[in-house]
């Protein structure tokens, strides 16, 4: 019995002993359980509903198109043939014009950089030769007799047809050789207002420029007839070496190659070809715009180097020339030295003109 209660009480007294360690246990957070991901299950296959077939659309006769399924065409392919297009006009279903490709390369290329050494080129050796030459004076005196070279309607035209050329040749240079020259000194924003002034400018003084050409040219062609003299002029450079000048009629022959190969040739050519870029819907495609702009550029080039001489002889170049223009009135001096032809028409009354002692062009010159 005593040994039953003895072996009681050491069990309880063991149980006690262990009840703190476990109660301590019970208060400590459980550790976490990693789940086990379930096994996957099986899917069922996708399976999608049959495609309608797809139906081409219907094309009008004559249609160019060639319609794909999602697949845009190839740059290439686009260059080399017509696509489709629903606005009616020519060019309208050709999306890229390869000659425009060339027509970028010529003018920024051979057309800017020879163009501009001939423009540059031409003014230098002008200049040259007046350090050289200097000014034609006249080598007789005055006589303070006036004769009568231009009328008022002569004049008028002249001047018309002048001032219209400057304010072209300055807002074409800008336009061409701008991006060259001044965009570089005077930046993007400032260069970009030139454009938009120098641009809608020449536009609309262009038109007035042809005008003046048709005018002058039934106004003075009939004076511009090549002679026998005019060659003799020409091949001796209208003795402007020699200080000698040879007989001319009312134009020399120098003058009258200005008058066809400047203002009738390259004068058309620029009009022909600036009408054509300044009215595009003349139903006019983008090759003929391309061969235009060419056109237009070279011909100005060459118009403005030859304008060259002619401003200089008709200003600095001759004494006396630009009063001429500008009065309608020459010294009989001067009339006799440069035009001596005409001169002797004059005297002898075979031409209209009038040899008076008035020192001043009188009213009703024309």
């Amino acid at each position: 019995m005593t040994c039953y209660f003895g072996a009681l009480m050491f069990v309880t007294g063991a149980a006690l002993a262990q009840q703190p360690a476990a109660s301590a246990n019970a208060l400590a957070p459980a550790p976490a359980v990693t789940a086990i991901p379930p096994p996957p299950a099986a899917q069922a296959p996708i399976v999608s509903a049959p495609e309608a077939p797809r139906i081409a659309p219907t094309l009008p006769a004559g249609s160019t198109a060639n319609i794909g399924w999602n697949q845009p065409p190839k740059w290439s392919e686009v260059e080399q043939k017509p696509q489709y297009a629903s606005v009616p006009g020519r060019e309208m279903n050709v999306l890229v014009e390869p000659e425009g490709h060339w027509w970028r390369a010529v003018r920024n290329g051979p057309v800017t950089f020879y163009g501009g050494l001939v423009l540059l080129i031409v003014p230098l050796l002008i200049l040259v030769f007046y350090a050289v030459k200097g000014s034609i004076k006249l080598h007789a005196a005055p006589t303070g007799r006036l004769i009568e070279r231009f009328n008022s309607a002569e004049r008028m035209s002249h001047w018309t047809m002048a001032i219209s050329f400057v304010i072209l040749a300055v807002t074409g240079v800008t336009t061409l050789f701008g991006k060259h020259v001044l965009l570089p000194v005077l930046g993007p924003s400032a260069y970009s207002w030139i454009l938009a002034v120098s641009v809608p400018i020449h536009n609309f003084v262009g038109p007035l420029f042809a005008f003046s050409i048709i005018v002058a040219f039934f106004i003075f062609v009939k004076d511009n007839f090549m002679s026998g003299a005019d060659f003799v002029w020409l091949s001796k450079f209208g003795g402007m070496l020699s200080d000698k000048e040879v007989p001319s009629g009312r134009f020399n022959g120098g003058e009258k190659v200005w008058f066809w190969l400047g203002v009738v040739l390259l004068g058309t050519l620029v009009t022909v070809s600036g009408l054509i870029m300044l009215f595009p819907n003349w139903n006019t495609a983008r090759e003929l715009m391309a061969q235009a702009n060419l056109t237009h550029a070279i011909g100005a080039i060459l118009f403005a180097s030859m304008a060259f001489a002619h401003i200089y002889l008709g200003t600095i170049g001759t004494e006396g020339a630009y009063k001429g223009m500008r009065e309608g009135y020459v010294d009989e001096t001067w009339a006799k030295e440069h035009h001596a032809l005409w001169y002797d028409d004059v005297k002898s009354g075979k031409r209209p003109g009038m040899i008076s002692g008035v020192t001043q062009p009188a009213n009703g010159d024309d």
